[in-house]
């Protein structure tokens, strides 16, 4: 379980990234070209999405890379990153691969109480 928390958080990174960077394109472009706002639209809150946008991949990818040492810790932290980018992008075809893969690894990683090494973190 904590080899599947590992690539999953990876992953989820992975994607998240891409989509933070998009999201923080375009509430960037907005802040500097207002007239896109009126057709466009924007998020409500750019702030959140700012945020999020750099913290979520960055927890995930964190959070994957501890599941196999620290499996309680890089769980919490990829529960955090889902957390975070559901908040901020909402549940969509662009942000539901690393929403569920984050969920699902820290998930995993939190379930793995015995694992096959001495140190449990329970």
């Amino acid at each position: 379980m904590r080899n599947a928390a590992l690539v999953l958080g990876i992953i989820a990174g992975s994607i998240g990234m891409i989509v933070g960077l998009f999201g923080y394109g375009w509430t960037s472009l907005v802040e500097r070209q207002p007239d896109v706002e009126t057709i466009f639209g924007n998020f409500d809150n750019p702030a959140l999405v700012r945020f999020t946008s750099i913290a979520a991949p960055v927890l995930a990818i964190a959070g994957g890379a501890m599941a196999r040492v620290r499996a309680l810790w890089g769980g919490i932290l990829l529960l955090i990153s889902a957390v975070l980018m559901y908040q901020a992008f909402s549940f969509n075809t662009a942000t539901m691969f690393p929403i569920v893969m984050a969920g699902l690894a820290g998930v995993l990683a939190i379930a793995a109480g015995k694992p096959d090494e001495p140190k449990s973190h329970f």
